[in-house]
């Protein structure tokens, strides 16, 4: 689910004039994602609505390659940590409820982890707790894709060392989220997937949203894929591993619906919705904060496999964007910006795709090696895989780079940058904003 340190928010921290676009150019919006499928840069859909109703939607590209079954509204996406926003919601139904309390100490249910009597409910909600992330562990490679039983999962979790002191500062966790899915299942004494169907789903009418199964339970339902000179599928995570941290599949027309109905006051009370929306270090209940130019969002975005997801509703306008994707070759941050300068009505320049550089075996030679800086907790091993140059970092999926120039590769799903000093023994890679220079062992 992370990638090295990858940013899968988009934020633009510009100032502009307030403008509510119920008439935006959907043509031009129409335009965006016909150049990012005729250019082979990404599949998805997307959803926006107004005031509760859908007034765009768009699906470009497969749900599924191998059967040349094209997306559509109804193709059903695994929606990563967007998952988090539901579960934090269910969580808060608990507390209004009186079914459980924020202030409740993690030892009440989970005693043997470590520093449990100070690990608050607030805290694992907020990534305040300084458990581990157990899938940013090396070895989660080796197992995301069995399933595994609670017994098993909370044996992994206790196996690590405490990041940092509860409360110290927020840094993400998906081990929180998976521990509050097990929190939720104990005060109620129902699974999971039954807590998110009949707390969330059928009130709500959302057909399309549910938690995922392990292989993929039905044909509506998109699979994901890398770009590797083409679409190659993801291993699939096993669904009984992420669980609330990622587990729910939806559609973006559900979820601008969940957005909408939990703005509203429709699924927890204003004032607990208000303190969901509260942030600390940048983390809120299940929600974060996405400014752009003088508005404010908020959702969460998403990431597991192939895919990618991003969901924010901005309250002032009552405007809410929901985004799925199965195959990213064109950073979801970009495609977001697009939409929003588009529907705002924001000067905006379209994306221009450069013919692909095709490398020789020789010419891919220059590159493999490890490579490490005192920067970076990580290193990242490049190496050649069916005439593709990929890259992994130290317990990380390996993802395919695209050649963009001399001695220059991209992989614009993770919004990174390599440029080769192939006699220098070196390289530059740029990602979010760092630069780093890193060494070839």
């Amino acid at each position: 689910m992370n990638l090295l340190r990858k940013l899968l928010i988009f934020s633009v921290l510009l100032t502009g004039i307030t403008l509510y676009a119920q008439d935006f150019d959907k043509a031009r919006m129409d335009s965006l994602f016909s150049l990012i499928e005729n250019n082979d840069r990404g599949m998805g859909s997307i959803s926006l609505f107004l005031n509760g109703e859908e007034v765009y939607s768009n699906s470009y590209g497969y749900a599924r390659i191998e059967q040349e079954i094209p997306a559509g509204n109804d193709t059903r996406y695994r929606i990563g940590s967007v998952s988090k926003t539901f579960t934090a919601t269910l969580i808060m139904k608990l507390v209004e409820n009186g079914e459980l309390s924020l202030f409740d100490p993690l030892s009440k249910f989970f005693p043997d982890i470590q520093q449990a009597e100070n690990i608050a409910i607030d805290d694992l909600l907020r990534h305040r707790s300084g458990l581990f992330n157990f899938t940013n562990a090396p070895e989660y490679l080796k197992y995301h894709t069995s399933p595994h039983t609670r017994e098993q999962l909370l044996e992994i979790i206790t196996a690590y060392p405490m990041a940092f002191e509860p409360g110290e500062k927020g840094e993400y966790s998906n081990t929180n989220y998976v521990l509050l899915t097990f929190i939720a299942e104990d005060v109620t004494g129902k699974d999971y997937a039954d807590l998110v169907k009949e707390l969330i789903a059928e009130p709500l009418g959302l057909k399309n949203t549910y938690v995922g199964k392990s292989p993929v339970s039905s044909i509506h339902e998109a699979r994901s894929y890398s770009r590797a000179g083409g679409w190659i599928p993801e291993a699939e995570t096993d669904m009984s591993i992420p669980l609330g941290a990622g587990a729910i599949v939806s559609t973006p027309y559900d979820m601008n619906v969940f957005l909408y109905n939990l703005f509203e006051g429709n699924l927890v009370s204003r004032g607990t919705l208000r303190q969901m929306m509260t942030t600390r270090d940048g983390y809120g209940l299940g929600l974060f904060q996405f400014p752009f130019y003088d508005k404010a969002g908020y959702g969460h975005t998403g990431g597991i496999d192939g895919f990618q997801s991003n969901a924010s509703l901005f309250p002032g306008e009552n405007f809410s964007v929901a985004f799925a994707s199965n195959a990213v070759g064109y950073p979801m941050n970009d495609i977001l910006l697009g939409v929003l300068s588009i529907y705002f009505g924001k000067d905006y320049e379209m994306p221009e795709f450069a013919p692909e550089v095709v490398l020789t075996p020789e010419e891919l030679k220059l590159y493999p090696g490890v490579y490490a800086t005192p920067q970076l907790p990580i290193k990242l091993t490049i190496f050649v895989e069916n005439e593709v140059l990929m890259a992994q970092g130290t317990g990380q999926p390996s993802f395919p780079l695209e050649p963009a120039g001399n001695n220059i590769f991209r992989a614009d799903q993770y919004q990174l940058e390599i440029e080769f000093k192939p006699e220098e023994n070196m390289l530059i890679l740029k990602q979010g904003g760092g630069v780093f220079e890193m060494d070839r062992e």
